[in-house]
């Protein structure tokens, strides 16, 4: 893995930041002080990201380019591909072990923030900035529980199907 040490808040930084889907109603006065609390890592294929089970750290990752494979207990349950998509949020919401790998697919950068950033805001811009995050990471979670639903649908249909041709 490979790291920048720092973002500059300029005008394409700016606008790359905007382009993620959690983040793009944050204002750009916002955005400055993320990228100063934002790296950006490249990763190699099958590169681990994320390992199940070690201690959250206060990284949020945001897909950038490329595609990662989530894996848990050594099964493949998802992947991500489109840039702004999020991984590593249960660690900031939760405070647990991460309960997940994430490992690079092919050659990946992402966008890591560090969300202590929010421990140095006060007043009103922190109450906006949490608002922003979490209404964003709420949306993405909702997303996953319904394909998550589709999919129990799915899995109890083909479970009943398959005991009446047994039966």
């Amino acid at each position: 893995m490979r790291e920048s040490k720092y973002l500059k808040a300029n005008k394409e930084n700016l606008m790359k930041l905007l382009s993620i889907p959690v983040i793009k109603d944050f204002e750009v006065k916002d955005m400055e002080g993320v990228l100063k609390a934002s790296t950006v890592r490249k990763y190699k294929a099958e590169e681990p990201i994320i390992t199940e089970g070690e201690q959250a750290d206060s990284r949020i990752f945001f897909l950038i380019s490329g595609k990662v494979r989530i894996v848990k207990n050594n099964e493949a349950i998802s992947f991500l591909h489109r840039r702004g998509d999020l991984f590593g949020e249960m660690g900031f919401v939760r405070k647990t072990d991460r309960s997940a790998s994430v490992y690079a697919v092919d050659d990946t950068v992402c966008l890591t923030t560090d969300s202590t950033y929010i421990k140095r805001l006060s007043g009103n811009d922190k109450i906006a900035f949490c608002y922003i995050l979490f209404r964003g990471i709420a949306g993405i979670l909702a997303d996953r529980l319904n394909e998550t639903d589709d999919a129990l649908v799915k899995a109890k249909a083909e479970i009943s199907r398959l005991k009446k041709k047994v039966s």
